[in-house]
């Protein structure tokens, strides 16, 4: 039972802790640096990490924060394990289970001062997967699924150019529609996806 429902109860587990990290968030954000709290329209995820908070005080959110992705991290590996045998084709499988694996590993390491980097190498290794995934998705007859990869990729690649070209005004928010598409993806995928 637990097995079945793992990738579900890790992401739940994964978005009460960030939703509590944001709550013990004690302000400053890029557009003021003196704001009281997290603000989810100005503020990223990653400003949860800090030793110190923005504003300059102690950061209590970062232990929730890491907790959080610690979870999401585990989940989403797990999703990618399971996920890829369900592949028909071997070697396609073979390439979402270990660098989604791989994938994950960066995506806990965003919470380190390495941030920039995991960034990049966590998106490029997830859009792979996800684009292999994508190809076996249209090979089926789940309508419904095809439009939520597009979507989801659209999404990931929107983001990721406002990452690129600084867009730092509207990233936060986009950053949350990434993170809400992406999960929505996965546990999806994990419930409804049979190939």
């Amino acid at each position: 039972m637990l097995k079945k429902h793992s990738v579900l109860v890790g992401i739940l587990a994964a978005t009460v802790l960030l939703i509590m990290a944001t709550h013990f968030y004690p302000g400053g954000a890029m557009a003021d640096k003196n704001s009281v709290g997290f603000d989810w329209t100005q503020n990223f995820i990653s400003n949860l990490f800090g030793e110190k908070a923005i504003n300059g005080h102690e950061n209590l959110a970062r232990y929730w924060a890491y907790a959080g992705m610690v979870f999401l991290s585990l989940s989403l590996t797990v999703f990618f394990v399971q996920f890829s045998f369900k592949i028909p084709h071997k070697g396609s499988g073979m390439i979402v289970r270990y660098l989604g694996s791989l994938g994950m590993l960066f995506t806990f390491l965003i919470v380190t001062p390495l941030h920039d980097l995991m960034v990049v190498l966590f998106s490029t290794l997830f859009l792979v997967c996800l684009f292999y995934i994508t190809v076996f998705i249209f090979k089926t007859k789940q309508h419904f699924l095809k439009l939520l990869c597009v979507i989801c990729l659209l999404i990931f690649y929107t983001t990721l150019y406002l990452y690129g070209a600084g867009a730092f005004d509207i990233l936060p928010a986009m950053q949350k529609l990434t993170f809400v598409s992406v999960i929505s993806l996965v546990v999806t995928l994990q419930y409804r996806c049979t190939l």
